[in-house]
């Protein structure tokens, strides 16, 4: 989407007519009354093959004006996707986007304060990417920006989102989305366009079919979706341009029990995500913040939801609840299994809690470690059951150990890596950040929640996500003489809708089996799973499908899974540089990540952006850009500072486009990559002038 000035963007925030979580501003101008620039296009391709999704979104736009205008390009990303890409063109010169190693300085030096401005910009689970310019009057602007993500499967669907708000009607607006898996799509939702910060909860999702001018275009293992609504179809959606998420929702047949190995020049991903076992028996307990703050709204839907999710327990589980606040109040003190009787005592318990005094994180949790820990102690159950904590709360540590670090510390001790922990933060008070490493740090998962969400369906949507543990203590290996560099093979734990995935380099390029062994407890028995997978070589230049691609980067045809195992090898090592505690540790990290994230070009706390330019446009330049999303990477942008450029010839009249780029985040960890990268919404970092 392409936006307008500072000013008008802040009044239009304010204004009732905005949409809950929409991208701020609207078209911005030079002077009120002017002309605003015009929207020429705005469209969205995007290729998934096996789970890996290349999007490029191009924006145009044309100043009418007869003066110059500034004009700014924002768009919601997802927050796990990395940016890969960032052009401009304006007039006839194009500013390219190069990757480099960010230097180490005035990391933690960033304010806290500046990350609060960034958390009320965007959908839960996006960031938006920023950038402005200047657009000589009369003249043409041009925006390109790559991004790169691997979709994860929850509830058993894969769901790909893109955010379509280009805060204007545009005469030409398209999504173009193909979607590539060799295993065959099972099957393949287009759901409504969605515009508010509550995303699926997993109950209750609207029905009502997928967005006018849609059209789907399917076979086994090939699908496209196009959206490409009229003017007058848009009008009816939003006026203001402010269509929302474009959702698309799909699965694939699983056959193997030991997965689906796909295998491309040398590297290798291995999904696993077996399906038809009985579920393993869940100790857990209810962590419920029944502080002062959590009065009125929250804590009646959050009350509520518990009510949902016990009767959703099975008889072979146990729980236990606890309600914190400057106290720590235990419903038991052991864990009790699963009766009527004992569900209606829980709810009995849960409505009586009232809100009042501070937040005692630190003992709520301690104390709830010590119930599992005794009861899978003395139950003799340990290796055929979950112990599993579900912590809630909106605030900030305040009664008895607030220190964060000792918070990780004592946590991490008591649980040993024997309960994972999974957190819900509400509000905009609540310490995500905490939240989100002591989630990390216990395999666990986190979600946050905003103060005009309805907590009680985010809380039964993440609970759902967890509610069918089938696999504990689950590893995966692979000949060493076979196999290097693989991404994580040791998990705690597989939900029932999720996915396994692992991703590494085979020794040898023309091995004709991989041999593969999978060992993990579920309810019954140990279980080990052994095959040999035949993996033929496959020819460079061949997508999963077998049809030809078009070539990349002009460095050689890119290859996708070697592309999802450097996403992944990167994720996993920022995960680890985020949760390590020694310093010489976290360097090292620091220095793996930089150097795969500037090898692959991807934006992460560690790289940044330099804009080169500016260069004379050449024919063929905008369809190149056009066709990334199904090429692959081009040079690719991450975090954003200034660098040296030659100015180019003068135009019509004595001009110099200023350029300005940011990258902002609503997520926590995302967040932490934002510290480290100096770009905040407010004030914008990282200004380069041409």
């Amino acid at each position: 989407m392409c936006v307008g000035s500072q000013e008008e963007a802040q009044s239009w925030g304010h204004s009732s007519d905005r949409v809950p979580g929409a991208a701020a501003p609207s078209l911005r101008r030079s002077g009120r009354g002017k002309t605003k620039p015009l929207m020429t296009e705005f469209s969205v391709k995007s290729t998934i093959i096996s789970r890996y999704a290349f999007t490029t979104v191009s924006c145009r736009m044309l100043n009418r004006a007869s003066e110059d205008q500034d004009i700014e390009f924002q768009m919601q990303i997802p927050a796990a996707a990395f940016i890969t890409n960032f052009t401009m063109l304006i007039g006839d010169k194009v500013y390219q986007g190069e990757i480099t190693e960010r230097e180490k300085k005035s990391g933690d030096r960033v304010k806290e304060k500046r990350n609060k401005t960034t958390e009320e910009n965007g959908e839960k689970g996006t960031e938006i990417f920023r950038a402005s310019a200047v657009i000589p009057s009369k003249d043409k602007a041009a925006f390109f920006l790559s991004y790169e993500e691997l979709l994860q499967r929850r509830l058993g669907k894969y769901e790909h989102s893109i955010s379509v708000r280009p805060q204007q009607l545009s005469g030409r607006l398209s999504v173009d989305v193909n979607i590539l898996e060799s295993a065959g799509i099972a099957s393949l939702e287009v759901l409504p366009l969605h515009n508010s910060r509550q995303r699926g909860s997993g109950r209750g999702e609207d029905d009502s079919g997928p967005p006018p001018s849609t059209v789907i275009n399917q076979n086994e293992t090939f699908a496209n979706i196009i959206f490409k609504p009229t003017v007058v179809q848009q009008a009816r959606i939003a006026q203001n341009g402010i269509l929302g998420d474009f959702i698309i929702r799909y699965d694939v047949n699983r056959e193997q029990s030991i997965g689906d190995i796909q295998v491309l020049n040398g590297y290798f991903v291995h999904y696993f995500a077996p399906k038809d076992l009985p579920p393993l028996p869940k100790n857990v307990v209810f962590v419920l913040d029944s502080s002062a703050s959590m009065v009125g709204t929250k804590l009646r839907q959050t009350k509520d939801a518990l009510f949902t999710i016990l009767h959703d327990l099975r008889p072979q589980d146990h729980f236990s609840i606890i309600g914190f606040s400057n106290r720590i109040k235990v419903w038991k003190d052991h864990l009790i299994s699963v009766t009527p009787d004992s569900i209606r005592d829980g709810k009995v318990y849960i409505h009586h809690m009232s809100p009042t005094g501070g937040t005692d994180i630190n003992g709520a949790l301690q104390r709830a470690i010590r119930l599992l820990n005794k009861y899978v102690a003395h139950s003799g159950i340990g290796d055929r059951s979950v112990s599993l904590i579900v912590f809630l709360t909106d605030g900030k540590p305040t009664v008895g150990e607030t220190h964060t670090l000792k918070i990780l510390n004592n946590t991490r001790e008591a649980a040993r890596g024997q309960v994972c922990i999974f957190t819900i933060g509400i509000g905009n008070d609540v310490d995500f950040r905490l939240l989100e490493k002591l989630s990390l740090e216990n395999c666990g998962l986190t979600r946050r929640v905003h103060e005009e969400e309805d907590a009680g369906s985010q809380l039964i949507g993440f609970y759902d996500e967890i509610r069918t543990p089938l696999l504990s203590d689950i590893r995966i290996d692979y000949p060493p003489s076979s196999v290097v560099q693989a991404t994580k093979t040791l998990f705690p734990n597989y939900f029932n809708g999720s996915e396994i995935i692992i991703a590494g380099k085979l020794v040898d390029r023309k091995l004709d089996h991989l041999h593969v062994e999978v060992t993990a407890s579920n309810s019954k028995k140990f279980i080990i799973l052994k095959t040999d997978v035949p993996v033929g070589p496959q020819k460079a230049g061949k997508d999963v499908t077998g049809s030809p691609r078009p070539g990349g980067d002009g460095e050689g045809d890119p290859n996708h899974i070697e592309r999802l195992w450097s996403y992944l090898t990167t994720k996993e090592l920022l995960s680890s540089w985020l949760q390590s505690d020694d310093e010489p540790e976290k360097e090292r990290l620091r220095q793996r990540a930089q150097a795969l994230a500037v090898s692959y070009r991807f934006l992460t706390p560690f790289t940044s952006m330099k804009l080169r330019g500016p260069v004379p446009r050449m024919d063929g330049l905008e369809e190149a850009h056009g066709m990334s999303a199904a090429m692959g990477p081009e040079p690719v942008v991450q975090s954003v500072r200034g660098a040296g450029t030659q100015p180019g010839p003068l135009l019509k009249k004595p001009y110099q486009p200023r350029i300005k780029i940011s990258k902002t985040s609503v997520r926590g960890f995302r967040r932490e990559e934002q510290i480290f990268s100096n770009v905040m919404k407010f004030p914008f970092a990282s200004i380069l002038e041409l």
